[in-house]
């Protein structure tokens, strides 16, 4: 997180009441939305006063941006160690599908929270979450594209900011296919009903199109 949103007296508390109020807004705002999410009902499941919970955060609103970050911030753990791995640019790319395959079942309220976070009608609230978050993910993945150039894996004419923007989408949009209702629907409208019993297919097809549009065979 290149800059917090809560408060010192929020880093003096032990790391397990931290995670433990984290995660229960992570859920509350997932699937209830930021606007509808009551923050009362969070202080009470976590085991604190509201009164607490505003020393910690000066509004709802950094609240909100801190449980987007502890929840996303997981994910990126994940997918940074990948990109340190001593495997081509595709290797890499198969391994963050897998990743997400399974990262998105086990946590499906941060997937879920990701996606309230993309359809949130507040502006000011999305501005300032997408220009960190996207940020990250942006600069990540263009970089590992122009090492692929480098080294010959891909053509050196392939333009690394479009390319990382659509293999962004991808994963994004996977992401949700395995965790949110619209989107699982969706994919089985694809892939078929037991689309979701079919990992391994669906891993062969996706890097299938990414080879071929990143002009590296089948």
């Amino acid at each position: 997180m290149s800059r917090k949103y809560f408060n010192d007296s929020f880093d003096r508390i032990s790391e397990e009441k931290r995670n433990r109020i984290l995660s229960i807004a992570v859920s509350e705002f997932a699937n209830r939305g930021f606007t509808s999410a009551n923050t009362n009902t969070i202080a009470q499941k976590a085991g604190i006063s509201v009164g607490s919970l505003y020393k910690y955060f000066e509004t709802k609103e950094d609240f909100f941006l801190t449980a987007v970050h502890h929840g996303v911030s997981q994910l990126e753990k994940a997918l940074e160690s990948v990109l340190l791995e001593k495997v081509d640019f595709f290797g890499k790319i198969e391994k963050i599908l897998r990743i997400i395959q399974i990262h998105s079942r086990e946590n499906q309220d941060i997937i879920r929270l990701y996606n309230e976070m993309t359809s949130e009608s507040n502006s000011e609230l999305i501005n300032r979450l997408s220009s960190e978050l996207e940020s990250i993910s942006a600069k990540c993945y263009t970089q590992i594209i122009d090492l692929a150039k480098e080294e010959g894996i891909i053509p050196v004419d392939t333009n690394s900011s479009i390319h990382a923007f659509l293999l962004d989408n991808i994963f994004m949009s996977l992401q949700f296919s395995y965790a949110t209702e619209y989107y699982k629907e969706r994919m089985k409208i694809y892939l078929g009903e037991d689309v979701f019993e079919r990992d391994e297919d669906v891993i062969i097809g996706v890097m299938q199109f990414i080879r071929r549009a990143f002009g590296g065979g089948i």
